[in-house]
């Protein structure tokens, strides 16, 4: 008794749930229709859309396409009447002012038959030409001596030639660090020297050597200084002015 009862109990709960279940759907399907009321889907069809545009209204068509033939003929025919119209140009048209003027160029181009004089130089000019005319120069102190020979420039510096010369009872010792090279504007200009002694002794022979300055130094430079002095006591002063700039 108690089994059918269950069994009972059990159809009747499967009744109500399938009831439930067909009233829900039923009740979504109603709202979700009364939702969509007035939605249509949109028409994408590309046949439609060509009947469409041959329906067109006329003025207002698309770009037409133009064949390939009446493009060349067209373009073969504007040639043809741009070349005719064309005038040849005149090659008598100059006028007899610029045939003047070419005959007065032409007498003007024409070498000078007399010989052109030759050119003189004035002492100035001659010395500016060869600034090594001041040279050489001499500097003396106590017994020794500094020579200025020659200023060349060579591989992008200007070279002084020098000598040294100890007639003096004493040794002189130089520390060439200490050596001053100025322009005519006071400027400072880095100077490197080369085989003079590091001590001079008294015996008068000549110490040759060089002093290289820095040809981008003396760009603007006409002139230089030269002060060189002994070390340490530096009581010698061995000055020069009026060293020329080799160009």
């Amino acid at each position: 008794m108690k089994l059918n009862s269950t069994v009972a109990l059990t159809l009747i709960l499967l009744a109500m749930m399938l009831g439930a279940g067909f009233v829900s759907s039923m009740w979504g399907f109603t709202l979700g229709h009364e939702a969509l009321k007035g939605v249509t889907q949109p028409d994408v069809r590309p046949i439609k859309d060509i009947a469409d545009k041959q329906k067109a209204v006329p003025g207002k068509e698309g770009l037409a396409i133009l064949r390939e033939e009446d493009i060349l003929t067209k373009v073969n025919e504007y040639i043809k009447n741009s070349g005719k119209d064309a005038k040849p140009e005149n090659k008598n048209n100059s006028k007899p002012e610029d045939k003047d003027e070419q005959a007065n160029n032409s007498s003007s181009s024409a070498p000078d038959s007399q010989p052109s004089p030759e050119p003189t130089f004035t002492q100035a000019s001659f010395a500016s030409a060869n600034p090594n005319l001041n040279l050489p120069i001499k500097s003396e102190d106590r017994g020794v001596m500094l020579e200025l020979r020659s200023a060349t420039q060579q591989g992008g510096s200007l070279l002084l030639n020098v000598t040294l010369k100890n007639q003096g009872a004493n040794a002189v010792r130089f520390l060439y660090s200490f050596l001053n090279v100025t322009d005519e504007q006071g400027r400072a200009l880095s100077a490197i020297t080369e085989g003079l002694p590091g001590e001079l002794p008294p015996d008068g022979q000549e110490y040759s050597g060089t002093v290289s300055i820095p040809s981008a130094l003396i760009d603007n430079a006409q002139k230089l200084s030269l002060t060189l002095t002994d070390y340490p006591d530096q009581r010698l002063q061995l000055k020069m002015s009026e060293i020329p700039v080799a160009r």
